[in-house]
C-alpha cells in the first residue's frame, strides 16, 4: 500500500515498533527520502478521537503494516455546499 494525501490511517506497531500505542494518521505526503527497503516516510497530522488535528509529524514506518481507515477526502470543491436560493 502506498499512501496518499488525504488517505486516513491507523498507525500502529505493525508499521513501527515506535507505535506502541496505535494513532490515526491523515497523510499530506509520502516523502521521496532515500530510506531502507519496505520502508517510508509519511507527513502529515496525528488526529483525536474526534478526528480533529492535535500534532503534526513525520514518521518512520512500513507502508505494509498500515491499515487504512477512509478513502482518500474528496477534493476541497467537492466537499463544499453551494447555497442556492434566499431564506
Amino acid at each position: 500500500m502506498t499512501p496518499r494525501a488525504g488517505e486516513l490511517l491507523e498507525i500502529s506497531r505493525t508499521a513501527s515498533v515506535q507505535f506502541v500505542r496505535p494513532i490515526m494518521f491523515r497523510v499530506i505526503r509520502t516523502l521521496d527520502w532515500t530510506t531502507y527497503d519496505g520502508w517510508a516516510w509519511l507527513e502529515g497530522y496525528e488526529l483525536d478521537a474526534a478526528g480533529d488535528a492535535i500534532a503534526r509529524r513525520t514518521v518512520f514506518v512500513q507502508p505494509a503494516g498500515l491499515r487504512r481507515l477512509s478513502p482518500t477526502s474528496p477534493p476541497a470543491h467537492q466537499r463544499t455546499r453551494r447555497r442556492t436560493g434566499t431564506a
